[in-house]
């Protein structure tokens, strides 16, 4: 994906590419900022649920909370393409494969308009 009228590197990467991978990273930021803005009194809350209502385990609110935490931070997957990345003529869009269960693999997929298939090895 190369923006006409914009001067390739040796490398071959645009300006561009740089620039939407700097949005992405701070599209992936602010969600991970978001994400830390709602889990911290969900986890309080579910934490002080469980005190008060065992229920069936001691702690299973809280510890779903994490669960969903943890999902989150691999779909995100704020920093998973940057070693490959540099390496890529197209960036991020290069280090990642479209229609992957990933926010990155989502955007470009949409960007493409159809998902890659898988390599076979």
């Amino acid at each position: 994906m190369i923006a006409k009228g914009i001067a390739m590197s040796t490398t071959g990467r645009t300006r561009w590419v740089i620039f939407h991978d700097l949005l992405i990273f701070h599209l992936k930021l602010s969600m991970d900022g978001m994400k830390d803005v709602v889990l911290a009194p969900a986890s309080l809350l579910a934490a002080l649920l469980d005190l008060a209502f065992p229920g069936e385990a001691l702690g299973h609110r809280f510890y779903s909370v994490m669960g969903i935490g943890e999902r989150f931070d691999r779909w995100l997957s704020l920093f998973s393409a940057a070693d490959k990345a540099s390496a890529q003529e197209d960036g991020l869009f290069g280090a990642s494969r479209a229609g992957t269960p990933s926010l990155l693999g989502k955007l470009e997929e949409v960007v493409i308009g159809y998902e890659e298939p898988v390599a076979e090895r």
